[in-house]
């Protein structure tokens, strides 16, 4: 049996493409890792829940109530928590400001690190063409992702019983399509720029569900990953040190970190008075 291992506590964490009301969302996952895992302050950076498919067809089962009363509970014991809609959970955009919970909305918000680097904290739709102009091409889309995530669910229960650790077929597809890779890398590129012109040092996102941390041409880019396929999230150490997290369940006595960010020091920007 694995030896159980202490929680631990960062600054900040960052959340983002969980789809509650999707069977791919892999809320069990996430409960964990929440048990494991506390902050001062929370990022759900979009898509949390997935108003796209609930609309096609209800799916909401108790593992989705308990992530959202999990973080209700993180709430209540004074954490901040900061929801940033997306795409798939829009209809939130319509009450930016608004508290739900303990729970507050913004569009994107401007997260100050504790070593003074600024972020600017979205979740990406905007910057994705199909998304914004081909609505009906982003709906195809989404049912293709659907068939390559049933697969990953046998591929992931076959492995289960093997006694093998969870790997995602979905993610692992995805990047062997030249296209799809293409998109990530112009992607990361419009969402960097946007951190340029609001003259911050660096950007978190989520939307394209791919976890990474690059330095863009002078700017971070940082992008939470989902609780999809990669089930990763980023968290911010009381210093200001950015960590990328692989969260699997079966090994969490010792849980892989992918990558601690190994950017350059940067002193952060200076905003010249008006």
């Amino acid at each position: 049996m694995a030896e159980e291992i202490a929680c631990r506590k960062f600054r900040t964490i960052f959340i983002s493409d969980v789809h509650l009301g999707s069977k791919a969302a892999k809320a069990d996952f996430l409960i964990d890792f929440l048990r494991y895992h506390d902050a001062d302050t929370f990022y759900l950076v979009g898509d949390i829940v997935d108003g796209w498919r609930l609309k096609r067809s209800w799916h909401w089962i108790q593992t989705y109530n308990d992530v959202v009363q999990k973080l209700l509970r993180k709430a209540r014991k004074g954490a901040r928590i900061i929801y940033i809609p997306g795409n798939h959970d829009e209809f939130l955009r319509d009450f930016p400001g608004m508290h739900f919970g303990g729970i507050e909305v913004a569009l994107r918000h401007v997260h100050e690190g504790a070593d003074g680097l600024k972020y600017l904290v979205l979740h990406g739709d905007e910057f994705d063409v199909v998304v914004r102009n081909y609505r009906i091409v982003a709906y195809l889309g989404d049912w293709a992702y659907d068939t390559a995530i049933a697969i990953n669910r046998g591929l992931a229960a076959l492995r289960r019983l093997l006694g093998l650790p969870y790997w995602s077929f979905s993610a692992w597809a995805k990047l062997q399509v030249k296209s799809a890779v293409n998109f990530i890398g112009e992607f990361q590129k419009f969402v960097s720029e946007e951190a340029r012109r609001n003259n911050v040092d660096g950007v978190i996102c989520g939307h394209i569900h791919h976890a990474v941390m690059e330095d863009m041409d002078g700017i971070r880019y940082i992008n939470t990953g989902d609780w999809v396929e990669s089930c990763t999230a980023v968290v911010e150490h009381f210093d200001g040190r950015m960590e990328l997290i692989h969260w699997v369940p079966e090994l969490k006595a010792a849980p892989r970190t992918d990558k601690v960010i190994e950017l350059p020091a940067r002193t952060p920007k200076k905003v010249e008075a008006a």
